[in-house]
């Protein structure tokens, strides 16, 4: 397994992603969106939207973390992957992204921007490739990562859920 993720890491161009897994952008729009037309969480332009090839590991998470964009996941290869969410009211749900449907699982999923989302690789010793796809484009100014203990500071009752989900 380890040499097939090497593999894929070469091939598509990965590289590490601050949320953990690896990742490479595929896409970004030409056109922008000016600053006056976004919302007030935005400072800046952005693009119209942007594409990621996303790769994660079975020992890793992609840990708790939001943008302000709505974003969408599409299932591409291995494991199916949990994805976990937190709105900002701390309710948690859980979502399957996968190509057994008879299971439940869906190939395509979205994030509404400003929720807090993790994910992790459901089989052992195997990996996740997904893409994600964000409207308008992402932009790490969008990208909020906070420690366990600030994220535990917010929603107290979710700790043991933070601490499987968070590196630090």
């Amino acid at each position: 397994m380890k040499n097939s993720i090497e593999r894929l890491i070469k091939e598509l161009k990965l590289q590490p992603h601050p949320e953990g897994g690896y990742f490479k952008e595929t896409y970004r729009s030409l056109g922008e969106i000016p600053e006056e037309n976004l919302e007030v969480a935005y400072a800046g332009k952005r693009s119209y939207s942007t594409c990621i090839y996303f790769l994660l590991v079975s020992d890793e998470v992609s840990a708790l973390h939001r943008i302000n964009q709505d974003e969408i996941w599409h299932f591409y290869d291995g494991s199916p992957i949990r994805l976990h969410m937190i709105s900002a009211l701390g309710v948690h749900s859980e979502h399957i992204i996968g190509r057994d449907f008879k299971k439940g699982e869906v190939p395509q999923f979205i994030v509404p921007g400003g929720y807090w989302f993790a994910a992790e690789v459901i089989n052992k010793d195997d990996y996740s490739l997904v893409g994600c796809t964000v409207s308008p484009g992402f932009s790490f100014e969008d990208f909020e990562l906070k420690t366990r203990k600030e994220l535990v500071s917010l929603f107290p009752d979710k700790e043991k859920l933070i601490s499987k989900l968070t590196h630090h």
